[in-house]
């Protein structure tokens, strides 16, 4: 059970709202007022998944099956300052509950239900103030928002929606585990410097209020350097402060840690091409962990459906400490398989995943597309052991600019169980479990 409890901890979701905010770009928010220089924008969305697993991950056999959902709804805006720049800001809740038998990896119960403030933050960007730094050169905001360095494998955002399961329930955050309603950080001072091209970089303080994350604070800064080829750049983070009543063994060496990492993404010059790859270590007081991978793709734009290409290699140290990843760029990333990424585990740590990613655009506004994984757990497999494989096969349909559709089946296969003392965690036996769900998405 100590290896259940410590999954627990590390695991996320968050697939189905990042997806929803991707698909729904297009859409765009609700216009309430709007001149020259103000802007006022009403904000909704609103997910609702119907989800089924043949097989669980806490120990219990059978299936589950359950559904989730939310409503984000709130005000943005911003307005001009006569040459001083533009100040920004918004203010949202959510609303957001589980039914049913709660997930397969019994975090949710499905008696999940709550609201509460999502994003409140203020900002400010520089305009045309400092032409040194180019446009909005100087960007600063604090409050209650979502955070992201890089490409998210080190933080993406405050995605872990655990409910009533795990700790008798001290770790819920009111439902909708999968789709994760929540994801901003609940204290923020974030500074970017220099835009988006040439040289630019940022530093931020973030603290969590999330108990699955042992409301961790820390401290970042990123240094990058973006051309029309790519961009290349360096993160480091360190750990301010941890609560040690809600931490993991894992999570309470955040406290003083030091993170570095060098990355970098782009075509590299060449046409439907991209490459991504990230090397990070944690300095922490058992010693220094390390997670990389490197991605290569192409798509082929001049064949029927435009279809592209995806390999991607992927390694997890033991103690790797996942910290606050979350879905980044689509399924995939980087909650990696999404029986394995959401329930199974690895969950990011101690493990090698050799991935390849198949999509195409067979007509406007539909998306097919199919992932596999290969997990393959380093050390001490004689204790807990992850090997497995996965196939997902998903489809992206927006209907309209008020409606998106989402289903996915997911193949997933272990070669441990859980059963009578196994070093797995599928109970019922080793087979195929069948996973499936289908997400309804409606932006505003």
């Amino acid at each position: 059970m100590e290896h259940r409890k410590r999954a627990i901890r590390l695991t996320g979701s968050g697939v189905a709202l990042s997806l929803a905010i991707g698909l729904a770009s297009p859409a765009g928010a609700v216009e309430l007022y709007s001149d020259d220089d103000s802007h006022l924008n009403a904000d909704v969305l609103a997910v609702f998944g119907m989800l089924n697993s043949r097989k669980n991950y806490d120990g219990t056999r059978g299936g589950s099956t359950w559904r989730e959902g939310f409503i984000k709804y709130g005000l943005s805006g911003d307005q001009g300052l006569a040459g001083a720049g533009t100040a920004y800001g918004a203010f949202s809740l959510v609303s957001s509950a589980t039914w049913g038998d709660g997930d397969p990896a019994g975090l949710s119960d499905g008696s999940e239900r709550t609201t509460k403030i999502e994003d409140a933050y203020l900002g400010w960007r520089s305009g045309d103030l400092f032409p040194v730094l180019g446009k909005d050169g100087v960007d600063f905001s604090a409050g209650r928002q979502v955070v992201k360095l890089g490409r998210g494998f080190l933080i993406n955002d405050d995605g872990t929606n655990l409910g009533k399961g795990p700790a008798d329930g001290a770790l819920n955050r009111g439902g909708a585990y999968y789709i994760a309603a929540r994801h901003a950080f609940d204290r923020t001072a974030v500074l970017r410097l220099g835009g988006e091209e040439g040289v630019h970089g940022s530093v931020l303080w973030l603290k969590s209020d999330n108990r699955a994350q042992a409301e961790t604070e820390l401290a970042a800064g990123t240094l990058d350097y973006t051309t029309e080829a790519g961009t290349l750049g360096l993160t480091w983070i360190h750990g301010l402060d941890v609560n040690q009543r809600w931490a993991s063994p894992i999570q309470a060496q955040r406290d003083n840690m030091d993170l570095y990492s060098i990355r970098g993404e782009g075509s590299a010059g060449i046409e439907n091409a991209n490459f991504a790859f990230e090397y990070a270590w944690q300095d922490v007081d058992t010693g220094v962990e390390k997670a990389w991978y490197a991605e290569a793709g192409y798509t082929f734009a001049d064949a029927p459906w435009a279809p592209s290409l995806t390999y991607r290699y992927t390694r997890f140290s033991g103690g790797w400490d996942s910290l606050f990843t979350g879905l980044s760029t689509g399924y995939g990333t980087w909650f990696q398989g999404e029986v394995a990424g959401n329930y199974a585990g690895p969950f990011n740590t101690n493990t090698g995943i050799h991935h390849v990613g198949l999509k195409a655009t067979p007509m406007e506004g539909l998306t097919l597309g199919a992932l596999y994984f290969d997990f393959s757990t380093l050390h001490d497999r004689d204790t807990i052991n992850r090997d497995a494989r996965e196939l997902d096969l998903y489809a992206e349909w927006a209907v309209s600019d008020n409606l998106i559709i989402a289903p996915l089946v997911g193949l997933y296969q272990p070669k441990k169980t859980s059963d009578n003392g196994g070093i797995g965690s599928q109970a019922g036996g080793n087979g195929t479990n069948v996973y499936s769900q289908l997400m309804v998405i409606v932006p505003f």
